[in-house]
């Protein structure tokens, strides 16, 4: 029964899975291709590019305020149950009156349009910067699914030969009882190890496929993808101590630029609102055409309105908005201080990673040697 049982463990643990292709049948990819195909498929990124258009025409209407007024054209037809006065023809009556009309407004003075170009113009700023950051983090992300390819391909590498291994170890033990050296139940630890090692193959090779997927979904294709091997040199030395590293992130940092144009936009807003405390200026300009057909003509009236403005009271509805306006830029300052503090935290975190990653990797490779070593003793053995 050991024999057959050992020969059926050693055809399993042989025969893979054939849902899983083949390895030269699926594509591979670099990592610099990896992030430069994923970025324009991220659906955060690719919000964040809206954002800035959506930022851009608001920049640009603040701005054309300034020169353009607003026009508006008009066309109305009345009927009347009985006749009317008509503006057209006053000493004939009528029951349909045709009234066109072309409007032109413009706001000569307003403290509001400089606080909303100003507003506007910290709107572009953040939404650049929230571009940035959404680019860093789908690189971020692709960069991460490729390394988990690189994991488990190395971690399938090593359960198969763990299953080599084992296999060998049978055969050893298959000889020893052929010479009488041992017995068959000697064997039954090892028909423990292939049965172990042949599931965790199983299980590497279903994480590959799993983590190729992945990447595959990154770089927008249709199936699994392969990640190609990097290069094995050591880590360099950072370019920048922990001071510079940190003034970079202070002044360069996309979350950090976003958080410092927020406040900006937030106190753009502040002094919009406090601007309705203040007179404003127009001029408008109106030209109507009566008569009882479309397209009127009979009779043309224009108009120039000049009108001077100041809001005194509106049951508080003025002041309510200027203590929003004031919270949220309480709330936006407050937020940039406090990622001051987490920026801080977290490049001095990262920049001790690395340093901790790179003698990580050194006994690491020291670790390997001394297994190598090792295993060259016990198969001398």
């Amino acid at each position: 029964m050991i024999p057959a049982l050992l020969l059926a463990l050693q055809t399993a643990a042989a025969a893979p899975p054939n849902s899983v292709p083949a390895a030269d049948t699926v594509p591979r990819v670099t990592l610099e291709e990896a992030i430069r195909r994923s970025a324009q498929l991220d659906p955060d990124y690719v919000q964040a590019l809206g954002d800035i258009d959506n930022a851009e025409w608001g920049r640009r209407a603040a701005m054309l305020a300034f020169f353009v007024p607003s026009l508006s054209l008009g066309l109305d037809e009345t009927k009347y149950s009985t006749a009317f006065f008509n503006p057209a023809d006053p000493a004939n009556p009528t029951s349909t009156l045709v009234v066109g009309s072309a409007r032109a407004d413009y706001e000569v003075f307003s403290l509001r349009k400089f606080s909303e170009l100003g507003r506007t113009r910290a709107e572009v700023a953040s939404a650049e910067a929230g571009e940035l950051e959404q680019r860093f983090q789908a690189a971020l992300e692709s960069e991460s699914s490729y390394y988990d390819v690189l994991v488990n391909q190395e971690l399938t590498r090593v359960a198969q030969q763990r299953v080599n291994r084992a296999r060998e170890g049978l055969g050893v033990a298959r000889a020893r009882v052929a010479s009488g050296a041992a017995v068959q139940t000697d064997s039954l630890q090892l028909v423990l190890e292939l049965t172990r090692s042949g599931v965790e193959v199983l299980r590497q090779r279903n994480a590959l496929r799993t983590a190729q997927l992945e990447l595959g979904r990154r770089v927008g294709a249709a199936g699994p993808v392969d990640a190609m091997p990097l290069d094995t040199t050591p880590a360099p030395d950072l370019p920048i101590g922990l001071p510079e590293a940190l003034s970079a992130a202070l002044d360069q940092g996309p979350q950090y630029r976003a958080a410092r144009a927020d406040e900006r936009a937030a106190d753009a807003a502040l002094r919009s609102q406090r601007s309705d405390f203040f007179p404003s200026l127009a001029i408008g300009a109106l030209h109507q055409r009566y008569d009882t057909e479309i397209f009127p003509g009979a009779a043309k009236v224009s108009s120039v309105t000049f009108s001077l403005s100041l809001p005194i009271w509106n049951n508080g509805q003025r002041e309510i908005e200027v203590s929003r306006a004031r919270v949220a830029r309480d709330v936006a300052r407050t937020i940039r201080q406090d990622l001051e503090r987490v920026v801080r935290r977290d490049v001095s975190s990262a920049f001790d990673t690395y340093q901790t990653s790179r003698a990580a990797v050194s006994l690491a490779n020291v670790g390997v040697q001394v297994g190598r070593e090792n295993y060259r003793m016990q198969e001398m053995r």
